[in-house]
């Protein structure tokens, strides 16, 4: 394993083009989970249950449907992970043009991916682009579980820590949330502005912002 200290960054909006998936991935999902499932699902439960979010409303829709809440949301939360996965394949979603800076700082840090997006879409985009400099990757787990510990929770944080034998670090990120899990994981929140966040002044302070991921081998920084 590299030496030096860890940083740790966030995929979508930070790697990944785009703040996430499109909604779209999720209702085709929900038709994909209603096949395997062979059951028939009212048009006024449909909106509930292609919601991204495990809601009380989409544990009631399934109960009107006759499917069990957590069973059911995972297959769909499953086939939402294949159809992000063939998106990236298909590069309906690209790489920031400064993911090329990723090469040039594996020798500095040691690198970790960490993402709320599902761990098999995590790990498509890093193999689909090729992308060495990270020592460990980590997605959430689909499923009602993983869906509870998705960041603002530090846990895929601190499991991805654990992995590199660290106590600290860094945490890039480009919203509030990623900046509150890395203070609970014990590593410092670096805000990353990109255009869709050009507007947003998150309400926890950053100990470092930056534009690029260039920046991330400038001078402040370990």
């Amino acid at each position: 394993m590299p030496a030096g200290p860890v940083l740790l960054l966030d995929m979508d909006g930070v790697v990944l083009e785009g703040r996430g998936a499109d909604p779209v991935v999720h209702e085709r999902a929900l038709a994909d989970a209603i096949d395997e499932y062979g059951i028939a699902v009212p048009e006024r439960h449909r909106s509930a249950l292609s919601s991204y979010e495990y809601t009380d409303a989409f544990a009631a829709a399934c109960r009107a449907v006759g499917v069990d809440p957590e069973g059911f949301y995972a297959a769909r939360e499953r086939h939402s992970a294949r159809r992000i996965a063939d998106r990236v394949e298909r590069e309906v979603r690209g790489l920031y043009p400064d993911a090329d800076a990723l090469s040039e700082l594996d020798d500095r840090y040691r690198l970790g991916l960490v993402s709320n997006n599902y761990h098999r879409v995590v790990e498509t985009v890093v193999d689909h682009h090729a992308l060495d400099a990270f020592t460990v990757v980590r997605g959430r787990d689909p499923g009602v579980e993983g869906f509870r510990r998705r960041k603002p929770e530090p846990y895929y944080l601190l499991e991805t820590m654990e992995r590199l034998g660290a106590d600290g670090g860094l945490y890039v990120g480009d919203r509030e949330t990623d900046l509150v899990a890395a203070g609970r994981a014990g590593l410092d929140g670096v805000f990353l502005r990109r255009e869709h966040n050009a507007g947003v002044e998150p309400a926890v302070e950053p100990a470092r912002r930056i534009r690029s991921l260039a920046d991330l081998d400038g001078p402040g920084l370990p």
